[in-house]
């Protein structure tokens, strides 16, 4: 518990009305987008500059306070959950958009910025700004940046790393850090952007970033394909691929979220599907004609029951908002739910899933299916309405299979969720032991009071 005159110094340097105290207001931010994770912290400190927030941390450090950085609170992986109590810094009120440069092709935004406001705001001046998490709704840049998001453009434009071209960071010790700049090109000395991009708040507090953006492509089709088998429709993919084509987005849902978000939202979607696979394509007028021609021919060679271009732009849009609606409809399924975020080499995608299919067999639980096909990102859901320890050991297991199958493929335990608590007790199965300790060590350099997000990546010890 801190002490009252902590508290008040805190008050002093962001203003009292940015201190939430109340029991109720500890409670909201207690927890992330997860379902099994809950620590309430001590107080939550709304900052709007970057100077407030370098004021913070320097009586964090000096009184040792752990402090959990925070955005909107979507992340999934337990990453912005105060386990140790003491301060959440949200930084949801640093929310300007400071500078678009069409010339230059970059935007420089404070962390609190929501996505969605972000891509509307570049899409007026005809720019594109990839990244694309099925939060971006409510999801801010800064979060974004700490978790190195990704989504269904993924497969053809990367992930948020790729489009980092500076960053201003507060340390653990109130230092603010400049690094990167606003050039394409900058190889001087150890490239640190990539170190923060992705640190999940361990690190430092993200206060100012500058984006690489790149021009709207002048045209996109968007394609539908049924399957009555899942396998194929994932050998399906990598046929795709191996023939040259990189469609801007790939995606699939199972028969189970097909009906939760038919159920709920009335789209026309046809229930009876095993497998829909959803594909984009997009860039000059005359490729997206050639490429789409193509997909179509591939998706019925490979086994497609339905394939076929989307009739028109609402069409189009209504299949990308059933697609954003599938977490909701998993979410929605039962009181525990578990999404999982793993990925496995593009090759080996129906591999994947037939394992996914024999561990639900052996487990009982049934494994619901969503995600970024294009890129091998899959979200395997399992839930459960009991809280019996017996079946949340099972569950336990079953999720621990589900990372272990991925692994042996050649995967990765996560692919744009991030580690936070969800995950660290598998991270020695997934990375060189070296490599962790190497992963300790930078954290030890920068935060050697282990203030900063702490608890998080790796196991307490």
């Amino acid at each position: 518990m801190l002490q009252t005159e902590i508290i008040k110094q805190i008050e002093e340097i962001v203003g009292e009305k940015h201190v939430l105290t109340d029991k109720e207001d500890l409670a909201t931010y207690a927890y992330d987008g997860t379902t099994t994770w809950s620590h309430a912290p001590d107080v939550v400190v709304l900052p709007n500059s970057t100077e407030q927030i370098s004021r913070v941390m320097k009586l964090a450090h000096t009184h040792k306070i752990p402090v959990t950085p925070r955005g909107s609170g979507t992340n999934i992986s337990g990453g912005s959950v105060p386990v140790r109590g003491g301060i959440v810094l949200c930084t949801t009120k640093m929310n300007r958009i400071l500078d678009i440069n069409k010339a230059n092709l970059t935007a420089t935004v404070e962390p609190g910025v929501v996505l969605h406001d972000f891509n509307i705001r570049v899409a007026k001046e005809n720019l594109f700004y990839p990244p694309d998490p099925q939060s971006f709704l409510s999801c801010t840049l800064g979060g974004t940046v700490a978790e190195n998001s990704g989504g269904p453009l993924c497969i053809k434009y990367g992930v948020t790393k790729q489009y980092v071209l500076g960053l201003e960071v507060v340390l653990p010790d109130g230092y603010v850090l400049n690094i990167g700049g606003t050039t394409v090109k900058n190889r001087t000395g150890y490239d640190l952007l990539p170190l923060f991009t992705g640190s999940e708040g361990t690190l430092g507090i993200i206060t100012k970033i500058t984006l690489r953006l790149i021009p709207k492509p002048a045209a996109r089709k968007t394609m539908m394909a049924i399957f009555d088998d899942m396998i194929l429709a994932g050998a399906v993919v990598s046929d795709i691929l191996a023939n040259g084509i990189v469609p801007a987005k790939v995606e699939f849902v199972d028969n189970f979220v097909i009906r939760r978000i038919e159920e709920k939202m009335k789209l026309g979607l046809p229930v009876e599907a095993k497998t829909m696979l959803l594909i984009d394509v997009d860039g000059s007028q005359a490729a997206v004609e050639n490429e789409a021609e193509q997909i179509i021919k591939l998706l019925n060679a490979g086994g497609a029951k339905v394939a076929r271009l989307a009739k028109d732009e609402n069409e189009a849009n209504m299949f990308w908002k059933a697609r954003s609606a599938g977490f909701a409809a998993i979410y929605s399924a039962a009181s525990t739910v578990i999404a999982e975020d793993v990925t496995v080499p593009r090759d080996r995608l129906a591999e994947f899933i037939q394992k996914l299919d024999k561990i639900s067999s052996e487990s009982g639980f049934e494994i619901v299916l969503i995600g970024h096909a294009g890129d091998g990102n899959i979200h395997p859901s399992v839930f459960t309405n009991s809280r019996e320890k017996e079946d949340l050991d099972r569950l336990h297991n079953t999720l621990t299979a589900i990372f272990e199958a991925a692994l042996e493929l050649g995967g990765t335990l996560s692919g744009e969720h991030g580690i936070g608590l969800e995950k660290q007790r598998l991270l020695s199965k997934a990375l060189d032991p070296r490599a962790i300790e190497i992963m300790k060590s930078i954290k030890a350099v920068l935060d050697p009071d282990n203030i900063m997000n702490p608890d998080k990546i790796w196991e307490r010890e």
